[in-house]
């Protein structure tokens, strides 16, 4: 089906920057949406962002609008995580998903491809 792969997790201070990159493989899809959801020890999977394929519309959740850009290069089947102003509360493992779907929404559930995982770390 489709194979997602994270990169570019680390450590970094806050108020400093960090992208990331999701690497899609395998089979094509007429429609496709990337997102980005991360997770802590003891909580929920939270949504980040998402971005549709066919046209680069974005979607963020308010905790890093402004501050994280989603964004797709087609030419490279990649999607990328852009974070500035990253605060103490972004540090989390950060996993890519992909869906097929008509406008996926904000829950895991939604996605049906999910990558290994990045850490990113922020510190003070």
């Amino acid at each position: 089906q489709v194979q997602l792969v994270e990169s570019g997790g680390g450590l970094v201070q806050a108020g400093g920057s960090l992208r990331l990159s999701c690497a899609a493989s395998g089979r094509t899809f007429s429609r496709f949406f990337m997102a980005w959801f991360r997770q802590t020890p003891g909580k929920e999977r939270e949504f980040v962002a998402r971005i549709k394929w066919s046209g680069g519309s974005t979607y963020y959740a308010d905790s890093v609008k402004g501050r994280f850009t989603i964004s797709r290069d087609t030419s490279k089947n990649t999607g990328y995580l852009q974070m500035n102003s990253l605060k103490l509360e972004d540090t989390a493992v950060y996993y890519c998903a992909g869906s097929p779907s008509y406008y996926p929404g904000t829950y895991s559930s939604d996605y049906d491809y999910w990558g290994q995982g990045t850490q990113v770390t922020v510190s003070s």
